[in-house]
């Protein structure tokens, strides 16, 4: 309610709370798809033994270790997840008691920058495991790079269901991002108009 200069008194709508169920919601369900990524791609391990060359009828055999500390995209892929999921943790810690800290509308616009951070770092991270991913997969016939997801099957699967993971994290965060300038737009907005309405 604000006063107009004439001394009437005028409804100016406030813009619903940051925190109602939809943001809770997403914030959650994005919590829960980067945290299985992360753990998923952390845990991911495989162990198998191969033969490696044939010395008249005795194969010689190299036992063999897949693990994601292996490739710098993997390693960065459960870092950036990790932080995702903790600032994920945080927002909704932060949304049932930051309006109780809030200063003049600030949250909206941290809350806003820390989401863009967090999406662009899960973006890098699931893209680039995403490259690393299709070139085991696949191979490289051009740099004459070999395959290994057709000896190490368990560890593609596993990272591939962890890239997955990361990608549906990728599309809640963005849609929680948007939501989230959506709000900032709101509350600018009514700033304005209290302030044009009180004399």
């Amino acid at each position: 309610m604000a006063q107009e200069g004439n001394g009437q008194k005028t409804d100016v709508a406030k813009p619903k709370d940051y925190c109602n169920w939809v943001m809770p919601l997403l914030r959650f369900l994005a919590f829960g798809a980067t945290i299985s990524a992360t753990l998923v791609m952390a845990l991911n391990n495989q162990k198998k033994t191969i033969v490696v060359a044939t010395i008249g009828t005795t194969p010689i055999q190299a036992t063999l270790n897949a693990k994601f500390q292996h490739t710098p995209a993997f390693v960065f892929f459960v870092i950036a997840n990790g932080l995702c999921s903790l600032h994920n943790l945080l927002m909704l810690a932060f949304c049932f008691i930051g309006s109780k800290y809030d200063y003049k509308g600030l949250r909206f616009y941290v809350i806003g920058i820390l989401d863009m951070i967090n999406v662009a770092l899960i973006s890098g991270g699931a893209s680039s495991a995403a490259f690393m991913g299709q070139l085991g997969r696949d191979g490289n016939s051009h740099a004459r790079w070999n395959k290994i997801c057709d000896k190490f099957y368990t560890f593609c699967n596993h990272g591939e269901g962890a890239i997955i993971a990361s990608f549906i994290g990728l599309l809640l965060m963005i849609i929680t991002t948007a939501i989230n300038i959506i709000k900032l737009k709101n509350v600018k907005n009514y700033g304005n108009n209290c302030a044009i309405n009180i004399p």
